[in-house]
């Protein structure tokens, strides 16, 4: 089936936000956006989602992390057409492992949750624990591929050493230092575009583990 076939969970724009409106992270103890989801989801076409901007399809953004080694899962999105459609994030340094709901991932009454199972157990390999963890959310309107979507940010610790990337979409994907990736913006490499949402990410990270 072609991806913009797929039915994907989208909500409300302003059901989701609402009152609640705001830009970059928001930290899960302000308020349960997870709870507003589940309670006013519905699926529609993901390519005719894509391009309404009144609904924001959620996503689960994992961040995988190892604190003895204080390493970071990061990867460099594919640039061809065949292995990562979403041509307005291709080549981008990401360091999000997830993706879209869908109908299938409805097993234990949270679809986001399992939405996360799933995704991790199709693009990324590795032995060792996986605790995961909402430390809040990401919402970016300041670009079109952010004005459609809503990310549920998952911290997941873990002792594995060696992360490998699966997904036909992830290039050159490993553990790396975490102070290395917090500088890829100052190393102004023309290589390393990070995504706005990784961006973000690695913020809420920094406070999340105390490194502000």
């Amino acid at each position: 089936m072609n991806k913009d076939d797929v039915e994907i969970m989208v909500v409300e724009k302003n059901i989701l936000l609402g009152n609640n409106y705001f830009q970059g992270f928001k930290d899960n103890k302000d308020v349960n956006f997870e709870e507003v989801i589940l309670d006013n989801y519905f699926y529609i076409r993901r390519g005719d989602a894509e391009h309404n901007f009144n609904l924001k399809q959620p996503i689960s953004y994992m961040l995988l992390y190892n604190p003895k080694l204080d390493f970071l899962f990061a990867y460099e999105r594919s640039k061809e057409n065949e292995k990562y459609s979403e041509t307005r994030l291709q080549g981008k340094v990401s360091c999000g492992v997830g993706g879209h709901i869908e109908k299938v991932d409805l097993i234990n009454n949270n679809p986001i949750h399992d939405s996360m199972l799933r995704e991790l157990e199709e693009e990324v390999e590795f032995i060792g624990k996986r605790n995961p963890k909402v430390i809040g959310y990401i919402n970016d309107d300041s670009n079109d591929v952010g004005k459609v979507h809503f990310g549920i940010l998952y911290f997941i610790e873990t002792d594995a050493s060696i992360i490998i990337p699966k997904a036909k979409e992830m290039k050159n994907g490993k553990l790396l230092p975490f102070d290395y990736i917090d500088k890829f913006e100052e190393l102004n490499l023309k290589e390393l575009v990070v995504e706005d949402w990784s961006k973000i990410a690695i913020g809420a990270l920094k406070n999340y583990l105390g490194k502000i």
